[in-house]
């Protein structure tokens, strides 16, 4: 299983190409809830429809698919619309965050949860 977790930099688009499909297992399941940039679609598709993968894909480039895509009536993927993360209590807890840190910047304090300038390229 290959699990899909980068930013979408000029230097990771395409990061899971042919190539590395290619090296995957047969039967073996990649997972992309990152950025739909970090996976070459054509050459997963042709994995795809040749049922020797499998995939989970949150996102998708482009977004959404075409209607005519295979990948929505293929019975080895799972697609789901870029809702990683979004299932639970997830949402509610980021905004109440948001707000926390605004109070803070309010109050003239630093951020509890700050993210300087240097790892923006980092971070996805």
């Amino acid at each position: 299983m290959i699990s899909v977790h980068a930013p979408a930099l000029p230097e990771t688009e395409h990061l899971v190409d042919a190539a590395r499909l290619a090296r995957m297992r047969d039967g073996a399941t990649l997972i992309n809830t990152a950025r739909g940039a970090l996976v070459d679609t054509g050459a997963l598709t042709a994995e795809l429809t040749s049922g020797r993968l499998y995939a989970v894909i949150d996102v998708t480039e482009p977004d959404p698919l075409p209607p005519d895509s295979p990948l929505y009536d293929l019975p080895n993927v799972l697609l789901t619309p870029h809702i990683a993360g979004s299932l639970g209590g997830e949402l509610a807890r980021i905004a109440d965050l948001a707000v926390d840190e605004l109070v803070r910047y309010a109050k003239g304090l630093p951020f509890e949860h700050g993210v300087a300038a240097a790892e923006l390229a980092t971070s996805a």
